[in-house]
């Protein structure tokens, strides 16, 4: 059980780092960009993971 709460935390710890990557990149580079689409792809992964985790 600890370990699934460590996997837990780093899960959510890294949605949290790539929504902040993704948000400078949009502000920096557009939205559109290509380096801001790759962020949101990696974002919505993250989720998922986390999506299905907590069902």
């Amino acid at each position: 059980m600890i370990y699934a709460q460590g996997a837990f935390c780093d899960l959510l710890s890294r949605i949290n780092n790539l929504r902040h990557l993704m948000v400078a990149a949009g502000l920096q580079y557009g939205l559109t960009s290509p380096e801001t689409l790759r962020y949101s792809e990696q974002l919505d992964e993250l989720i998922l993971q986390y999506q299905f985790q907590n069902k």
